[in-house]
């Protein structure tokens, strides 16, 4: 099991920190560091994590009131140098709260407990269904499952999205924002504002595009760095 993380603090030696604790721990993968919540929470808008590790005090939107904005939240861990907020981040459920400075060990205690629980949700699933999938809505009165494993590309067409698999294309009415949420975020990943991809069914990765099936798919400027980080690691 591999975790995606943020890491989201106001002070570029704290975030250092973390990183170089996260360096000596397998399967950890920082997709991204922000020094603003609100940056932060305008990239999980269209992309999902496992893990964040925040900071509590930072300017126009502090940490208690960036996971009350959360729609969907993921494990969270604190990061503070103050322990005054320890009893309001429970009530938020939490994972844990590491005070700064974090030592090595803590640390490590904290994301022990983070692939726990991740990997009691994945066990749970795999109880649930052993093959992962996702009804979709393709007419008025008919729910169509796909399998995860099959999706190859989905395409944004205004108001409505192009779901392209191994065997069908299917148009639905929804956004790609919004279905992109839906699926997990280690194996698939928006690398346009107009298209997210699997990622295991990458064929070629050449200057600022992707292959799949034969077919390439430009990569936008916004989206390049955090793409081939993911793709390339």
């Amino acid at each position: 099991m591999k975790i995606s993380c943020l890491i989201i603090d106001d002070e570029p030696l704290a975030i250092n920190v973390i990183k170089k604790h996260i360096e000596e721990v397998e399967n950890i993968n920082i997709i991204e560091s922000f020094n603003s919540a609100i940056n932060a929470l305008n990239f999980l808008k269209s992309n999902t994590v496992d893990l964040i590790f925040l900071d509590i005090n930072m300017p126009l939107l502090d940490g208690l009131d960036f996971i009350k904005s959360l729609d969907k939240k993921p494990l969270i861990i604190i990061t503070s140098a103050y322990d005054e907020y320890a009893i309001k981040t429970y009530e938020l459920e939490v994972l844990d709260y590491l005070m700064k400075p974090i030592s090595f060990p803590r640390f490590l205690k904290a994301i022990n407990r983070a692939f726990k629980e991740l990997d009691a949700h994945s066990n749970l699933n795999v109880k649930v269904s052993k093959r992962a999938h996702i009804f979709i809505k393709v007419d008025k009165k008919k729910m169509q499952k796909i399998y995860l494993d099959e999706i190859l590309i989905i395409e944004s067409l205004r108001d409505y999205l192009k779901i392209t698999t191994l065997t069908n294309k299917y148009i639905i009415h929804s956004t790609l924002s919004n279905f992109t949420e839906k699926l997990p975020s280690n194996n698939f990943i928006r690398i346009h504002r107009s298209f997210t991809i699997a990622i295991d069914k990458i064929e070629v990765v050449q200057g600022n595009s992707v292959e799949i099936d034969g077919v390439k798919y430009v990569i936008g400027r916004s989206y390049i760095e955090l793409v081939k980080k993911r793709i390339l690691q």
